[in-house]
């Protein structure tokens, strides 16, 4: 049967289609106990690498564990040469996400509740604000593990899916948009979806690629330190991982009326108030609402939700594991008022969302956006100077069943031309990218037949042309969001094209 997967940043849950429902798959550990997720971590253990709940059985006989890698593919210089350290090795990203990508189709298919794995239709997840190079790696390790990938989904449009098919009559002709609040283990995305039936379009996105439920973890060991009388760099990487762990598993299961948090730190046991906690956190939460402020028509000067930007609002829809935490839907209701709602799935949603995009029978169509701006620098005044250009702005709509295409034609003016790609999340009131800039690609194209077949061209001084050949910029956005760039000389047929695919380390 179809499903969808939420890759998570501390827990993969995977969610399936079954006659119009959508069942969270379950998974056996060692011991047979059963677990709605599969645990993202590896660990290094006889020189092969361990995954899931494997992982977490050789970590406890001593061997290395590495979690959160899910965290490197946030990274701006990410790419397939990208390494990550695992106990006294360097081993390749992509080899971790395919291997994990790997042992999780394996656990589908022996150790799971799935009745039957249909590797043929996979819906996967990423973070709206993810950039290219961190759909094609999550797509490249999936593809490599064997799973046909159907369709790649961002994960707050994901949940709104979830939304609407469970919470579908709050919605009507005055309330036809839900605001996506999805808090995760390493990131955090909002997205404003307009509603129609089973008809979805994301209308705006904006996301926090470094602020996660990993985040409150370590907010909470900071305390527990505290409390000891010993800093972080008093305790051995093992220690300071098993107390991060335990903070972890206590955040999860505090409640609105828990008073103090127990926990232990080197062999010492500790006593957090959890009024200081929240305290301590609180920062984390009002920078998502001050992230997401935009979606909902701004903030006033007092701080408060302006109301005429929530007026068509259905609700603020809280997913994510790290949404749990008590504090986070207490300070939205202080700031957003009754309209916040909490999934009652809030790690699952996702899943469950991902596996309604899979059933063909469902009917939910979704139009979704680029959520970053897409552009280049490009050589200006005979190369003494640049100008930017925006190619592709951020709410550029993009659709999981055809390619987008965005074509320029000129006439070039040098040479050759320098073009220095870039993604990023905002521009500045002159035009200029702004914010979590990321770069694409350079490329040094000749317009200058005679430079064509030339090689290396980086040596090669600007020199201003007239008349230079009629130039087109072919830029192609593919059903995953990824970007490929094409350039030609219309004259020569001379022809470069540029995407995550042909990236290296270089």
């Amino acid at each position: 049967m179809p499903v969808g997967i939420d890759f998570g940043t501390t827990r993969t849950i995977v969610a399936s289609v079954d006659r119009g429902n959508y069942p969270v798959v379950s998974f056996l550990d060692p011991d047979g106990d059963a677990h709605e997720y599969f645990p993202s971590v590896v660990a290094l253990a006889g020189g092969a690498l361990l995954y899931g709940f494997d992982a977490l059985a050789a970590a406890a006989d001593g061997a290395p564990l590495l979690r959160s890698f899910k965290r490197a593919l946030a990274e701006p210089d990410v790419n397939t040469a990208t390494t990550l350290r695992i106990g006294d090795q360097d081993i390749p990203l992509l080899d971790v996400l395919t291997g994990f990508a790997t042992a999780l189709r394996t656990a589908l298919g022996t150790r799971s509740s799935l009745g039957e794995l249909d590797t043929t239709r996979t819906v996967i997840a990423v973070p709206a604000h993810a950039h290219g190079a961190q759909r094609f790696l999550t797509l490249e390790a999936f593809k490599g593990a064997g799973f046909t990938v159907t369709a790649m989904v961002n994960e707050p449009s994901a949940a709104g899916f979830e939304y609407s098919h469970r919470r579908g009559r709050t919605l009507n002709s005055r309330r036809t948009r839900v605001l996506v609040y999805d808090l995760g283990g390493g990131t955090f995305d909002a997205s404003l979806v307009h509603v129609d039936g089973t008809s979805h379009e994301v209308l705006d996105s904006i996301g926090l690629n470094h602020l996660g439920g990993d985040d409150f973890d370590a907010v909470l060991a900071g305390l527990a330190l505290d409390a000891a009388g010993i800093t972080r760099a008093d305790l051995e990487p093992r220690a300071l991982a098993s107390l991060l762990e335990e903070c972890r598993d206590a955040k999860e299961h505090l409640a609105p009326q828990s008073k103090r948090v127990a926990l232990e730190v080197d062999g010492m046991p500790v006593t957090v108030p959890v009024v200081g906690f929240y305290e301590a956190a609180a920062h984390l939460v009002e920078a998502t609402v001050d992230a997401m402020g935009p979606l909902v028509g701004g903030l006033d000067d007092t701080g408060q939700a302006d109301v005429a930007g929530l007026a068509d609002v259905a609700g603020i829809y809280l997913v994510g594991g790290a949404s749990g935490l008590p504090l986070v839907p207490r300070l939205l209701r202080e700031r957003f008022g009754r309209r916040v709602h909490r999934s009652p799935y809030p790690a699952a949603s996702t899943a469950i969302g991902l596996a309604i995009a899979a059933d063909d029978a469902a009917g939910f169509s979704l139009v979704d956006r680029l959520s970053r701006g897409f552009g280049v620098f490009r050589e200006a005044s005979g190369g003494r100077a640049l100008s930017f250009d925006p190619i592709l702005s951020r709410d550029e709509r993009v659709s999981a069943t055809a390619e987008v295409v965005v074509t320029r034609h000129y006439r070039a003016a040098h040479n050759v031309g320098w073009y220095r790609f870039v993604e990023y999340s905002s521009v500045d009131e002159r035009g200029e990218p702004r914010g979590d800039l990321v770069p694409f690609a350079e490329v040094v194209f000749p317009f200058d037949p005679a430079l064509q077949q030339a090689g290396d061209l980086r040596a090669v001084e600007v020199e201003r042309r007239e008349r230079g050949p009629l130039v087109e910029e072919r830029y192609t956005i593919d059903t995953h969001g990824i970007v490929e760039v094409q350039i030609t000389d219309l004259v020569t047929g001379y022809s470069l094209t540029r995407s995550f695919s042909a990236r290296d380390g270089g």
